[in-house]
């Protein structure tokens, strides 16, 4: 049995059982992967994989326990080699950061900074993606640190820190009838055309569940996962805005004015994410406590230990 087979196993089961995907992803050919897995398969007696010719159709009911093996070895393993690298380069790596838009936009650019400033010889690379994308990546290990809302809170392999709270903001052209010194409501929202979040994103379900216990609809006519798409749209006069209030600058977008809307929406988390059984280099420390400045070392190595 090769560390490089299971690998292999993995890789496949990732890339949706496509042999040809996964060979590409691991920079090696088609064959050399089939032929590898067929060897482990011999080896261990049993088939990983369900077939129909040659094109794989499914996981068995054994290659799903390897597989999960596999993968909990191969985490071990990268686990190993990162305390190797804590006592022989400690500041000096490569840090994978997932995220969404809003949050490497908006939120971010402070702690990247200074994080850099601090460990000039680790390499910072952000990934961006929907809540449920940036979530997966950390549990897949594709990601170090995974920065989203309440989403990534549900995945079992994942250990979350509550960053900070935020809430909405309705934008629009500064002539537009939303500014009229009267309170902002819910049912004056649903007189206009809107533009706002894609509602399987950044709370958009939290969003259209307020609506609807309000006994209302949304007249929404388009939505993206881009502050910056929508508020594109909504200076092109498509509808108003509804978006995360920390992506709201008045230098910025000059041309917009602002109501804010926290009075109408409960507030929404925005967390942390790592895996629970990684093991975490200094530098990460480092980053996750300019990002959660609530959570030290000690607090962390807690957590992990009671999770």
């Amino acid at each position: 049995m090769k560390l490089h087979q299971l690998r292999y196993v993995r890789e496949i089961v990732r890339q949706n059982l496509n042999v040809s995907h996964a060979a590409e992803t691991l920079h090696t050919s088609q064959s050399g992967v089939s032929k590898q897995v067929q060897l482990l398969e011999e080896e261990l007696n049993l088939h990983i994989f369900e077939r129909h010719g040659k094109r794989l159709t499914g996981v068995t009911e054994s290659g799903g326990l390897i597989v999960a093996l596999a993968e909990r070895a191969l985490r071990e393993i990268e686990n190993i080699k990162r305390v190797s690298e804590e006592f022989s380069q400690k500041e000096t790596g490569i840090l994978t950061l997932a995220t969404t838009h809003t949050q490497a936009r908006y939120r971010l650019p402070s702690a990247v900074q200074a994080f850099i400033r601090r460990y000039p010889d680790v390499k910072l690379h952000i990934h961006q993606g929907t809540p449920t994308q940036v979530a997966e990546q950390v549990a897949r290990g594709e990601a170090d640190i995974g920065i989203a809302t309440e989403v990534i809170n549900g995945f079992e392999k994942l250990l979350c820190f509550p960053c900070y709270e935020w809430n909405r903001c309705i934008i629009a052209p500064h002539a537009h009838p939303l500014f009229d010194g009267e309170p902002l409501t819910l049912a004056k929202i649903a007189l206009y055309p809107l533009v706002t979040y894609d509602f399987t994103f950044t709370g958009g379900s939290l969003v259209n569940r307020v609506f609807s216990e309000a006994g209302l609809t949304p007249n929404v006519v388009l939505t993206a996962i881009d502050a910056d798409v929508i508020k594109t749209y909504v200076n092109l006069g498509l509808g108003i805005g509804l978006l995360a209030n920390i992506a709201y600058d008045p230098e910025r977008d000059s041309g917009l004015g602002m109501v804010d809307a926290s009075h109408l929406f409960p507030a929404s988390t925005t967390y942390l994410g790592i895996r629970r059984d990684t093991y975490l280099r200094g530098y990460m420390y480092g980053l996750i406590h300019l990002l959660a400045p609530q959570f030290d070392r000690k607090a962390i190595d807690a957590a992990l230990l009671a999770g």
